[in-house]
């Protein structure tokens, strides 16, 4: 699957360029022309990296990257801006950049940095699940959701990483109990149902949407 770019940029024949050339190296390119539907396509768009312009109409780059880092969006941003000092620099980087390129820049080395990019959020990957503003690193064991550390006992910890390792897909109990519990589990069946109701105490502790829906008859989903 290719991956997903958001380009927020209010230059248009510039943005038009940067889609052209990413389209035609395979990319998924979606376009924003200013700061508030850049953020709004950052939010619900889930892209998989952002070019952002530091100065666009309505909000800044440098302000839809705080946002972003702020509600424990961590998609990988490349500040793209005509700024090229130092302290300019260390500023972009503070407020949650991954990279940054001055403009007038090659597209070649875009191209690069994007590939870079990308390859360390791969590589990260394997270690954290992520759905919405819910993140659980599987290395460190630690749980966010949004910018909230929320601690889970180890059968919790369990539970919530299978749930997050198949989003949006119904899974019976019997499935749950299988891969949470083991097989051969011989306790109480409805085990599920009181450490999903532990999970969403915890999950749902600040007033949060619900996200582990009951699908009645059947079993659990993460989704909206």
């Amino acid at each position: 699957m290719s991956s997903h770019i958001l380009v927020v940029e209010d230059e248009a024949k510039l943005a038009q360029f940067i889609e052209l050339e990413l389209k035609y190296e395979g990319y998924e390119v979606s376009v924003a022309n200013d700061g508030l539907s850049g953020l709004s396509q950052a939010r619900e768009g889930h892209p998989d990296l952002i070019l952002l312009d530091w100065m666009l109409p309505g909000i800044s780059g440098i302000e839809i990257c705080q946002r972003l880092r702020t509600t424990g969006n961590h998609t990988p941003v490349i500040l793209l801006t005509a700024k090229d000092e130092v302290s300019d620099r260390v500023q972009g980087l503070d407020a949650g950049a991954d990279d940054y390129l001055v403009k007038p820049f090659s597209i070649e080395e875009l191209l690069a940095r994007i590939r870079a990019s990308l390859r360390r959020t791969q590589e990260q990957d394997s270690d954290v699940l992520q759905f919405d503003d819910l993140r659980l690193n599987r290395s460190s064991r630690e749980v966010w959701r949004g910018s909230r550390s929320i601690e889970l006992t180890a059968k919790e910890f369990e539970l919530l990483e299978y749930l997050l390792a198949h989003p949006r897909q119904v899974l019976t109990r019997d499935q749950i109990l299988e891969r949470v519990w083991g097989y051969d589990f011989m306790g109480d069946s409805n085990i599920i149902e009181v450490y999903v109701r532990y999970l969403r105490l915890k999950l749902e502790a600040e007033g949060e949407p619900r996200i582990i829906q009951t699908v009645r008859g059947v079993g659990y989903v993460l989704r909206d």
